[in-house]
């Protein structure tokens, strides 16, 4: 039986997307009253970091079904 493989690089650069995406939503909190512009900015970034950070792991967890498929059928 093959042991699956998990990409530790993709689940950190999603690790790394989900800490930006606290940054810029901590950032956005302190803004809200003094800047709106800044505020919407880094929220929009903040949805680009989640939907980064979504992808990775669904990628990661998409392979690691499509081993355990190839496992189920050796």
């Amino acid at each position: 039986m093959t042991q699956q493989q998990i990409d530790v690089n993709q689940l950190n650069q999603a690790k790394a997307n989900v800490t930006l995406t606290q940054e810029l939503l901590t950032q956005a909190i302190e803004k809200s009253a003094s800047d709106q512009t800044m505020a919407q900015e880094a929220i929009k970034q903040a949805t680009a970091e989640i939907a980064s950070a979504q992808t990775a792991v669904s990628q990661v967890q998409s392979a690691l079904l499509t081993q355990q498929q190839q496992q189920d059928y050796e």
